[in-house]
């Protein structure tokens, strides 16, 4: 069984390519290797699996790379991810997250690929108050340029499905935390802030609300939907874990025994999402899977990584253009 893992130099990604090549598949990773992208993430596993630097809008090259390869699963996780980054500049966002996921929906259908996974996001939803849940009918109402470019190549991957019955899975995570974070992200960011005794900025109040998903479980939860799950189904994948941004800050700085003075709140996102949160029903009935890990151990492993892996965070700030 070979597999084809679309940003597989990506945190998310990562983690899912080294599960990949622990369970024994032949694994291909595609990753453009921009600046959230690093094969680093994958040294432990590079003997063991084939690597192309590709842009997944340049068709010709991904059509050369399915020609090679010739892959019986392709599992998509490259995309252009950060909110605050999609609000400075929303191009890179439509180009990949669009553009790039109709390129491998076209080539995939010109292939003999058995299964397509597309990953997409819980954002896609738009957002909750304090009560209720995203089912996975409910409707996508996306409020920011990233979760708007998300819902298209979700919508675009269920239209391959519906129009030329491509064999696809839709699958929509809560957001991810843990080891190779790119330090963009909440998480990493409190950390690095924290251990210099900076001020660690807080939109708003922090009372935004976020279902917490530890990366492996992510990873392993797409494992169990390519052995189990139904072709053209969706898939919500969560913890059933929320905590308000705030929240995190403070239980990290408990971690770090940093005091709460250091949060300072600034001006809130533009359009900012008050909650998100999952049902998971559906995939706990028909797959059998469920989140194993709970914040309060998760975030002590994410933490504990950080301090381990300081060398690489710093190199990975410098590079930063945010």
């Amino acid at each position: 069984m070979k597999i084809l893992i679309t940003g597989g130099a990506g945190f998310i990604g990562s983690e899912f390519t080294r599960q990949a090549v622990k369970k024994g598949l032949d694994v291909v990773v595609v990753d453009k290797l921009t600046y959230a992208g690093d094969l680093e993430r994958l040294k432990e596993v590079e003997e063991k699996i084939t690597f192309y630097k590709a842009d997944i809008t340049n068709k010709e090259f991904i059509e050369y790379i399915f020609n090679k390869e010739k892959p019986n699963i392709v599992v998509h996780w490259a995309a252009e991810s950060h909110v605050d980054r999609s609000i400075l500049d929303p191009t890179p966002f439509i180009d990949t997250n669009v553009k790039g996921t109709q390129v491998l929906l076209d080539v995939t259908r010109d292939n003999n690929v058995k299964l397509f996974i597309n990953i997409a996001t819980d954002e896609v939803y738009g957002e909750l108050g304090e009560e209720g849940q995203f089912y996975e009918t409910t409707p996508l109402v996306p409020n920011s340029p990233y979760s708007v470019s998300k819902a298209s190549a979700d919508m675009l991957g269920r239209a391959y499905f519906r129009t030329y019955g491509l064999p696809l899975i839709t699958v929509r995570p809560s957001n991810n935390y843990g080891w190779w974070q790119y330090p963009e992200k909440l998480i990493p960011v409190v950390i690095l802030k924290a251990l210099s005794n900076e001020p660690i900025p807080v939109y708003g109040q922090g009372l935004n609300i976020r279902e917490w998903l530890f990366v492996s479980d992510c990873a392993d939860a797409v494992f169990e939907i390519i052995e189990k799950g139904k072709v053209g189904e969706i898939y919500n994948v969560g913890s059933g874990q929320e905590k308000r941004n705030i929240d995190v800050v403070k239980s990290i700085l408990k971690i770090l025994n940093k005091p709460e003075d250091l949060i300072t709140f600034v001006k809130d996102r533009p359009g900012h999402d008050y909650r998100y949160s999952l049902n998971t029903d559906k995939i706990n009935k028909e797959i059998g899977w469920k989140a194993k890990v709970n914040f309060e151990e998760g975030i002590e492993k994410t933490v504990k990584w950080y301090l381990d892996n300081l060398d690489w965070v710093n190199r990975k700030v410098n590079y930063s253009t945010l």
